[in-house]
């Protein structure tokens, strides 16, 4: 009986933030919550014609997954596969009214005729926010605090260390994460639940649900011994496709990967703040005219509605969507020209890639 207790009281956290396994997944994309949508038949995982695919569709599949609001359709295609992933396609012409739970509650044929893997269903929802860090400078230093059951509680340090920092680093999308012993004082502190105590991560995991914990509120903790986590400024930009490094078109680096910046709401404010910060002066004058000169991009479109004061250090202290929420397309990507002193590249035209 003891050896019994003992195992479960060793846990994946997940075992608390999901209540079964769904049959049906994201795959490719930055987070579990957007990418190409794929099915389970029988153990094997395979693909869902986009025939008749729409929002109804896409907010089922959010639903099932325990994800946010339903945000897009995209082409599955863009979420490419592995060279080594054959795949069958399982269904098409899914047919959902948007109401319900599971995505095989729909209608849907499984006969699957005349589709190819470039008409793969694609899928985009809000990430639900399940760990945040909170009483710090910014959202990438603070407090651990995790959510359960509609309620946020803390995380006791007993068994911290920095490998499990890296996995709630890396779901926030903050940089690298940086080993502390700082602790909370009175005014940073919890007052509420304390969810989770001994929690075991190898540093590799994507998701802190995905480590080991004791169970939840079953520890011998006090918001004395409250975890804070500390992870490096992660917002980075260039500019890309220019002569220099001073002008070109706007990318932003989120979770890993480089995208665009859409132009709606983006001013002479705005480009003050990306031209202070890339350590390139002011802005220049530029008719658009040689602004729509520049190759669009053709990867993700991070930013949207971004707003500045204009004396902002950080692009990332500006209001904008949430990341990767936009209504935009990529004739709408951010051109900007700055006066400073270049640092010339070594092609007349940059890079053309944009390092993707």
């Amino acid at each position: 009986i003891s050896l019994l207790l003992n195992m479960l009281s060793r846990l994946p956290i997940s075992h608390f933030f999901a209540e079964s396994s769904p049959k049906v997944r994201l795959v490719r994309g930055p987070h579990r919550c957007e990418g190409r949508v794929e099915v389970e038949r029988n153990g094997e995982w395979g693909t869902v014609c986009d025939d008749g695919w729409n929002m109804e569709d896409v907010e089922v599949v959010c639903r099932e997954l325990g994800c946010g609001a339903a945000k897009g359709t995209p082409s599955g295609n863009l979420y490419k596969p592995l060279a080594d992933e054959k795949q069958k396609i399982f269904i098409q012409d899914v047919n959902c009214n948007g109401t319900e739970d599971k995505l095989i509650d729909c209608d849907q044929v499984e006969d699957v005729y005349q589709c190819s893997h470039s008409e793969d269903s694609g899928a985009i929802c809000e990430i639900p926010e399940t760990v945040r860090l909170v009483g710090g400078p910014g959202s990438c230093k603070g407090r651990l605090e995790v959510k359960h059951q509609d309620q946020w509680g803390t995380v006791c340090k007993a068994g911290w260390n920095l490998s499990a920092a890296k996995v709630v680093c890396r779901q926030l999308g903050c940089g690298k994460a940086t080993l502390t012993k700082k602790c909370c004082n009175k005014d940073t502190q919890g007052q509420g639940l304390i969810w989770l105590s001994n929690v075991t991560c190898s540093g590799r995991e994507g998701n802190l649900q995905y480590c080991l914990s004791g169970l939840e509120g079953n520890n011998n903790c006090t918001h004395d011994e409250d975890t804070w986590v500390e992870c490096e400024d992660p917002f980075k930009l260039r500019l890309v496709n220019g002569d220099t490094r001073c002008s070109g078109r706007l990318e932003v680096l989120h979770k890993g990967i480089w995208g665009s910046v859409c132009d709606d709401g983006w001013g002479t404010k705005e480009e003050q703040v990306v031209c202070q910060q890339l350590g390139c002066g002011k802005p220049a004058f530029v008719p658009a005219k040689a602004r729509r000169k520049f190759v669009p991009g053709d990867g993700r479109i991070w930013l949207d509605d971004v707003h500045c004061q204009g004396q902002e250090q950080s692009l990332e202290q500006c209001q904008h969507r949430s990341w990767g929420y936009h209504d935009c397309n990529h004739k709408e990507d951010v051109v900007v020209f700055c006066l400073g002193k270049p640092c010339r590249l070594g092609s007349p035209h940059g890079d053309r890639h944009g390092g993707r």
